[in-house]
């Protein structure tokens, strides 16, 4: 991968699943380029893989063919532990549920992946709650994942996703459990924090609405990824 502006970047993933008579191909050679600055949903039928392709290209799951390389790195050439370390730093992950830790405060639960990379506990703190403020909730710093609306709950996990300044942000379904307007109003915050960091961004969607308002729209249908509007396959 030598283009700068390429953040995301897969060749011909495949992934498997079962053994023998039963063994399914869920994808079928995935090839896909994703640009800084870009927004691309992911749509698909249900079960058709979307979240598993997602898992991949966030280096949390195998594929078993195929290479994947983020910001020039190929991950699955690192260790265990330069994978998680770049995970940490260089991904974001938001998903359908926020995935806090209810025992925490926001501010704690967005501090946390800075604490995992031994970021000084001041400096942590700073960040986070510049993030938090970013995303409106400078109200919300002490309260707990239970004391806040589903909304309040997935702007804390989008900025829990976005203190270390990944460059690629991977959302499964982040809208899926709001509510229409709640649902709009979280998908235009993170819109605008994608073109506010020159993020490149892949969301997994049901919603045609939303996903018609993203830069690129990526169908999974059986196994293969086919754009919007493209004659070809990625």
């Amino acid at each position: 991968m030598n283009d700068a502006a390429v953040l995301l970047e897969s060749r011909g993933v495949k992934k498997f699943f079962g053994v023998g008579p039963q063994r399914l191909e869920v994808l079928k050679g995935v090839d896909l380029v994703l640009r800084k600055g870009e927004m691309a949903a992911l749509l698909g039928v249900s079960g058709s893989g979307k979240s598993t392709l997602l898992q991949i290209m966030g280096g949390l799951d195998r594929p078993d063919e195929g290479t994947v390389w983020v910001d020039g790195e190929d991950l699955f050439a690192l260790s265990a532990t330069r994978a998680a370390e770049f995970r940490n730093r260089r991904i974001g992950f938001v998903y359908q549920s926020h995935r806090l830790l209810p025992e925490f405060s926001a501010l704690e639960n967005v501090m946390m992946p800075l604490l995992i990379a031994r970021t000084p506990r001041k400096q942590a703190a700073l960040a986070a709650t510049a993030l938090l403020d970013e995303v409106g909730l400078t109200h919300r710093l002490t309260h707990r994942p239970g004391q806040l609306s589903g909304g309040e709950q997935q702007r804390v996990a989008i900025a829990r996703a976005l203190v270390s300044g990944p460059g690629l942000l991977l959302a499964d379904e982040p809208t899926g459990n709001l509510d229409n307007r709640t649902a709009k109003d979280v998908f235009q915050l993170l819109r605008n924090l994608n073109q506010k960091r020159g993020l490149a961004c892949l969301m997994v969607t049901h919603n045609a609405e939303l996903a018609h308002d993203l830069d690129r729209r990526l169908h999974l249908v059986e196994g293969m990824l086919i754009e919007e509007g493209a004659r070809e396959t990625l």
